[in-house]
């Protein structure tokens, strides 16, 4: 039990590390942002309570936010993409699955997590950016920036999910 607390702390640090030092000045043709940070509520087992999940999911969007100077956007979207994550998992994991899961390619597959990483990941980037604009005069960039970012994050996303599970 311990060791999976410290195993989650290291992955909390290394990723609010690398947005916050790297990603966060990664901006491609000014619209795609990667936001590796939600890789550590996404591999969550599917066994642990929603309001922990939801703990843990506002204490590293909090971080991130303190970090990047963005008043509590990115609490706002992690807590949101936390509360739906369940809903989400049973959406795209297979009936016969155990319940103590964790959401990977060798326990779904490639296309059901590629499903559930894909609207996860729609999901966070859909609030995330919607809050950031608070304003729907340019749509078009909105939607530009949502799609943008989705897409280098799902690549950046399954990218670490093959070298994890290699390792």
């Amino acid at each position: 039990m311990l060791q999976s607390y410290l195993h989650k702390i290291g992955w909390f640090v290394g990723l609010v590390l690398l947005q916050v030092l790297i990603l966060n000045h990664v901006h491609i043709a000014g619209y795609a942002t990667p936001f590796l940070y939600i890789y550590l509520i996404l591999k969550f087992e599917s066994s642990v309570s929603r309001n922990a999940l939801m703990l843990w999911a506002f204490f590293l969007g909090l971080t991130i936010d303190m970090f990047s100077d963005t008043p509590g956007m990115n609490a706002a979207a992690c807590v949101l993409l936390a509360f739906l994550r369940p809903t989400l998992l049973r959406l795209f994991v297979p009936r016969d699955t155990v319940d103590a899961l964790v959401p990977a390619i060798r326990t779904l597959g490639v296309s059901p997590f590629l499903k559930y990483l894909s609207f996860s990941v729609l999901l966070h980037h859909a609030t995330l950016l919607t809050i950031e604009f608070f304003s729907l005069a340019h749509f078009g960039i909105l939607l530009l920036r949502i799609l943008f970012s989705s897409v280098l994050t799902i690549a950046c996303l399954m990218a670490l999910e093959s070298i994890y599970r290699k390792s």
